[in-house]
């Protein structure tokens, strides 16, 4: 399975061209495998940074994420063992939302597809993906 990062799922739906070929052609594989997710905490961080002004879905949000959903994006919800996870993340930064979408990369065996240089960075998570290449 290949999770998206918050990010990358803005980056996909835009077409940015931020998203790298090799990236945009996994998630493309994954997501005609059924393979291709996300963390339902993207949902909660996209809907904030749309309150602040920092990112124009021009649709509401909740038919936004249908139509996402209907696509073939798998979402996976936020389970108790996931948030206790992400508090535990030893040399970990202090963001929320991403210590919850890589602790459902963790729980899930997942790949997960960031550019966020932390993520890449943090030795601990193994399965991850530069989704700028």
């Amino acid at each position: 399975m290949l999770i998206c990062d918050t990010h990358v799922l803005v980056w996909l739906d835009e077409g940015n061209p931020r998203l790298g070929a090799n990236a945009l052609q996994t998630m493309n594989k994954a997501l005609a495998t059924g393979q291709l997710a996300v963390a339902s905490i993207s949902f909660w961080e996209i809907a904030m940074l749309v309150e602040k002004g920092r990112l124009d879905i021009r649709i509401e949000l909740d038919v936004w994420r249908l139509e996402l959903l209907q696509t073939g994006l798998l979402e996976i919800p936020l389970q108790g063992s996931t948030a206790l996870r992400a508090d535990q993340l030893q040399a970990f930064h202090g963001d929320p939302a991403d210590r919850m979408i890589v602790a459902t990369a963790l729980e899930n065996s997942a790949t997960l597809m960031t550019a966020d240089r932390k993520i890449l960075g943090w030795d601990a998570l193994h399965q991850k993906v530069d989704a700028s290449v």
